[in-house]
């Protein structure tokens, strides 16, 4: 906000709370309220507002908190974002709005505000989807949303609310939308995760080093664009990729990771890809039955020993005469 005085911040509690988590808290003692701005509980208007603003030239920062709402607003995320400028023969040529929204679990909140919903997000052209991992990440890729002339939805998992962390004090520090990065090197299986998920894959990471098992972990950092070059490298590599992710499993990210390796790397695999994720049934209330919804350190390292430990797939043996022709029934 400093640096281009076109930013402004808007959300319920700004100039009080900071937000209803205290992302922002201070943020009214360095600007005024013109540039903070409290809004009332109606996503359709701060969202579709934003879209107004960002055309005529502001750079919006909304907070809507929880992803889950997103849909209340969906015509101004899905449409408006992500369909104005294409169906206005790219005019204007930016859309600069950023949406905090966060994803997966926060703790006995409820079905309505724990969902993973970023499938959706994956499958909507025209949005950018950013899932930093650490306090440094939210800072680097907020910073890059906020300047990106295209709408990002910036997705920090809702376990983050809560938790410190170093981070550079660096004006340069911005990190590049679309780059994965390796947080842990490995040579005999890929992890790729994202998120909330981040910790509970190097825990597991670990555990099976202890085990003789060498884990390469990518942690994603945006699922739009997501960093294919970063995957598909590292599983050509090491011939083994196992997909966690706190979002149900039927139609995932994982599944369209899944399908993407598979296409470009079958030959390459020494075993199908594998995925743990989420359950496919909604979060309950109760706190102590959401750990039973989302993958567990025991869940990923029993997904790494069977990973690890059946043999290599047979490659399948060139055709030296042909297909044989199907034999035909006699009736």
């Amino acid at each position: 906000m400093r640096r281009d005085p076109r930013v402004f911040a808007m959300g319920q509690d700004l100039t009080t709370l900071g937000g209803q988590f205290g992302l922002s808290r201070g943020l009214i003692d360095h600007f005024t309220e013109n540039r903070v701005r409290d809004t009332a509980v109606v996503e359709t208007f701060m969202i579709g507002g934003a879209c107004g603003a960002a055309i005529g030239g502001a750079v919006p920062v909304v907070d809507i908190t929880f992803s889950d709402f997103l849909f209340i607003a969906g015509d101004e995320v899905f449409n408006k974002l992500a369909k104005w400028r294409f169906m206005h023969g790219g005019q204007p040529n930016e859309l600069p709005v950023t949406v905090i929204a966060g994803t997966g679990i926060l703790g006995g909140s409820g079905a309505e505000h724990n969902s993973s919903i970023e499938a959706h997000l994956l499958h909507t052209p025209g949005l950018k989807a950013v899932t930093p991992a650490t306090p440094a990440d939210v800072k680097g890729l907020l910073k890059a949303a906020i300047r990106d002339p295209d709408p990002v939805i910036f997705m920090p998992n809702k376990g983050m609310f809560f938790q410190r962390g170093a981070v550079p004090v660096s004006e340069g520090f911005v990190l590049p939308l679309g780059k994965g990065t390796v947080r842990r090197e490995g040579s005999q299986v890929t992890v790729i995760t994202y998120s909330g998920s981040v910790p509970v894959v190097l825990q597991a990471a670990d555990r099976a080093a202890e085990a003789g098992i060498d884990v390469e972990v990518i942690d994603l950092r945006s699922i739009a664009p997501l960093d294919w070059d970063l995957v598909l490298s590292a599983v050509a590599r090491t011939g083994r990729a196992l997909v966690v992710h706190e979002a149900p499993r039927t139609g995932g990210v994982g599944a369209e990771i899944s399908a993407r390796i598979n296409e470009n790397l079958f030959d390459s695999l020494k075993a199908p890809v594998a995925r743990v994720c989420g359950a496919d049934t909604h979060i309950p209330q109760n706190a102590h039955l959401e750990k039973y919804c989302v993958p567990s350190v025991e869940q990923v390292l029993e997904a790494l020993h069977a990973l690890t430990s059946r043999p290599a797939r047979l490659q399948r043996p060139p055709d030296p005469g042909g297909t044989p022709p199907l034999p035909t029934r006699r009736a």
